[in-house]
């Protein structure tokens, strides 16, 4: 597994980067043994708090990152607890991610929709017209997957919503996080079926 240890406004020291690379290798061996790369970010948070925030991100099959953050006093500790919350999502989802593997080998790429992902820049109140100042473009993919498997992936990368393509019947369908802490799927073929 290819790994990149950084430090945002801090120096990660040699006793650091060995404590991370030593507790990837046990979660990827224990849970999944496909993980392909990893990358840990530590930064200083709080504005003069102290905390210092380690962001783990670890990419387990075709564009399936597990993410997790934690922010403690003391970089091991951040680490440690942002660490066990992707060994807890991977124990979660142990069984089906082996299952979704097997499928994504047998899958040609094609199946998977190209598309462009923008960031936007927060509206500070200043009108740029009808459209949104767009502060990144990044080329993605629009799975091919069930709606369990795109509530999988949602989870596992920490994002509140999930944009798929229904293997079912091909439409763009869209999974999210609701307050009550519950998913909400939202499928506009349902609708047109209903409609019939």
């Amino acid at each position: 597994m290819q790994t990149n240890i950084q430090g945002k406004q801090m120096d990660v020291g040699d006793a650091l980067r060995a404590r991370v690379l030593e507790k990837l290798e046990e979660i990827n061996g224990k849970y999944f043994n496909h993980a392909t790369d990893a990358t840990v970010t530590f930064a200083r948070e709080g504005h003069g708090h102290g905390l210092v925030k380690a962001h783990v991100s670890i990419r387990v099959g075709r564009n399936i990152m597990v993410v997790a953050d934690a922010a403690e006093n003391d970089p091991y500790v951040s680490f440690e607890a942002a660490s066990a919350k992707v060994a807890k999502q991977l124990r979660r989802y142990k069984r089906r991610l082996r299952d979704h593997h097997e499928r994504q080998e047998r899958m040609p790429e094609e199946q998977a929709l190209k598309a462009l992902d923008y960031t936007l820049a927060e509206d500070d109140g200043i009108q740029q017209g009808d459209d949104p100042v767009i502060i990144a473009e990044m080329p993605t993919l629009v799975p091919t997957i069930c709606v369990s498997d795109a509530v999988m992936r949602m989870d596992l990368s920490g994002q509140t919503a999930f944009l798929f393509r229904n293997a079912r019947h091909g439409g763009i369908n869209m999974v999210y996080r609701r307050p009550d802490g519950n998913v909400g799927w939202v499928d506009p073929a349902m609708t047109a079926q209903a409609a019939e």
